[in-house]
Formats: C-alpha cells, sequence, structure tokens
C-alpha cells in the first residue's frame, strides 16, 4: 500500500513492507520523482529506511516500444572538444541517455535542436526515426554521456542513414536554429 504524506497528500513511490508488489511501481514512483518539501521525504528517517529514499527518477519516458526479444546494451561514449559526434542515424528500438559531463547536441527527427547539459536525460523511440546530433556541443571541454538501447533481434544496434535518405526525408526535420 502506498501511504499518504500528512502535510500535503503527496504519494511516496516506495511500498509498505507487506506490500512489496508496489516497490518500483512506475505510477507511484513518477507522482513523486521530485518530491522534497521538508518533512522527512529528504533525508530524515521518519519516512522509513533509508533505501526509500536513495532513488530520484531522471527520466519518465512514454510510451515506448520495445521490440520482441529485444537484447539491451549500455555503453559510456567520451567526445572530444567540438566533435560533432555520430552522423545521422537510427536505432532498432529505443534508447535512453544521461549525460554525465559537458552537454550533448541532440536532435531527433521531427524535434528542435536542445543542448542537454551534465545531470539531464534524453530518449529516443528508436525504430524509423532518424537521430541527427549526439555531438558535445562545448568547443572547450569533454562530454560524455551513458546511453542504454534496445535492439530488435537481427538488426544492428546503430544504423547510420544515407545521403539519399536523409534528401527525402528533409521535410521531416524541424526547422534548424
Amino acid at each position: 500500500m502506498v501511504a499518504d504524506c500528512q502535510e500535503d497528500g503527496c504519494v511516496r513511490w516506495w511500498a509498505g513492507p507487506h506490500d512489496v508488489e508496489d516497490l518500483w511501481r512506475c505510477d507511484t514512483m513518477s507522482n513523486n520523482a521530485q518530491h522534497d518539501h521538508g518533512h522527512g521525504h529528504d533525508g530524515g528517517t521518519e519516512d522509513g529506511p533509508s533505501w526509500t529514499r536513495a532513488a530520484k527518477l531522471l527520466q519518465d519516458a512514454a510510451p515506448i516500444t520495445v521490440p520482441e526479444g529485444a537484447s539491451a546494451m549500455t555503453i559510456h561514449v567520451e567526445w572530444e572538444p567540438g566533435d560533432p559526434g555520430t552522423p545521422p542515424h537510427r536505432h532498432s528500438g529505443p534508447a535512453f541517455g544521461y549525460v554525465v559531463e559537458g552537454a550533448v547536441r541532440f536532435e531527433l527527427e521531427g524535434e528542435p535542436e536542445r543542448i542537454v547539459e551534465a545531470g539531464g536525460t534524453f530518449w529516443e523511440p528508436g525504430g524509423d526515426v532518424i537521430h541527427y546530433q549526439d555531438g558535445n556541443a562545448l568547443t572547450d571541454a569533454r562530454t560524455s554521456f551513458v546511453v542504454t538501447m534496445m535492439c530488435a533481434p537481427g538488426k544492428p544496434m546503430l544504423e547510420l542513414v544515407d545521403e539519399e535518405e536523409l534528401e527525402q526525408r528533409a521535410h521531416l526535420r524541424a526547422p534548424r536554429p
């Protein structure tokens, strides 16, 4: 059972000792991801053991489609200052990333280019969507990120997109800054 906070009705993301099936449930964790208002959730002991406060939600991606029989791999990528990153490509399944240091220039088909700074997250749905940019947005410092990618059976984890297809799909790319 999920307990309510007496002061403001917030929902804890962890379950009591008799409700382990609720532990780490997405619907309750998301409701309390950034919750910290000074009455026990921020490190005090009155809210339960420390393991119940140790996790912080960084990314909540939905909806996602994972190919049946998919495998997953997690990699650490390091770009030197100004490195443009991987050429336009796609993944056969979703990918979820966390920027460890620096800043990533991130662009997916149909979305405007954005900068994801250290501590920030990104995700892409995979499939047919083109990932245009994942390079270092900084010219004076290294950037690194960790990404977990799901891969459909029999497909490569990453597939580069050729110039002909980029031209055919140019109308799907968001306007450039």
